[in-house]
């Protein structure tokens, strides 16, 4: 590993290291956002161009950094903005957020997992070159998939910058609503269990599937009308 690679993969795992050391994940959890969500919401109320930064901020660098706690922030994007300015915001400060890690994964650990691997990876990337944003898109959809470790996995795969960007911005759009509309009764909420019920789940999980269904069908379709008009001519 170069000493460019080295310095960054140290400051990454400061980062990560002084948020568990130091107890910042605290910050992080729901009985505190809701503790001090009335003073947030004044703070938002007061500035609120100033208010859509900070949390930007802090949301960008949770996510680029692989910190958990997307979830909290997000029902406190629904909390402070509302629904439709806080989609805005979330999705588009977890897309920036998700694109830096995805970077900083295929920075950092591109010549390794290469290395290890050899024409494996080879094989890999060439099955997610073709098909690799129906993939993301799908995980995307599905809450039950690690926020980080799609990011992190993603960043050794061949897929494009601009179509990770494209793909996880429509992929997390759905739950981003679901999250954000939940977050606009944040004071309320008892726990984040039921957030992510089986029955939600569910649901996030036929929308990823729906894809491969369509396109299955649709050349179906296409197979179809190929052999009736062969059989015509």
């Amino acid at each position: 590993m170069s000493k460019s690679k080295l310095l960054v993969l140290v400051a990454v795992a400061l980062l990560v290291g002084g948020f568990i050391f130091f107890g910042p994940r605290h910050y992080l959890s729901l009985e505190f956002i809701q503790s001090q969500l009335g003073t947030i919401s004044t703070y938002r109320q007061e500035n609120p161009l100033k208010a859509v930064i900070i949390y930007s901020a802090i949301y960008i660098s949770a996510t680029a950094a692989s910190i958990p706690g997307a979830l909290v922030l997000t029902l406190l994007g629904g909390a402070i903005f509302g629904f439709f300015i806080g989609t805005a915001v979330v999705v588009v400060s977890a897309t920036i957020g998700a694109t830096i890690a995805f970077l900083l994964s295929r920075y950092l650990f591109d010549d390794l997992v290469r290395d290890k691997m050899g024409e494996k990876l080879i094989n890999i990337r060439e099955n997610f070159r073709k098909e690799g944003a129906m993939y993301l898109f799908s995980m995307r959809l599905v809450p039950v998939f690690p926020f980080f470790a799609i990011n992190l996995l993603m960043g050794l795969t061949s897929i494009k910058t601009s179509t990770y960007a494209a793909a996880s911005l429509v992929g997390m759009l759905p739950g981003t609503m679901a999250f954000i509309n939940a977050g606009t009764q944040l004071s309320k909420l008892q726990s984040l269990k039921g957030l992510l019920s089986p029955t939600i789940i569910a649901s996030f999980l036929l929308l990823a599937v729906f894809p491969y269904i369509a396109r299955f069908l649709l050349r179906q379709l296409r197979a179809k009308s190929s052999f009736n008009g062969g059989g015509l001519s």
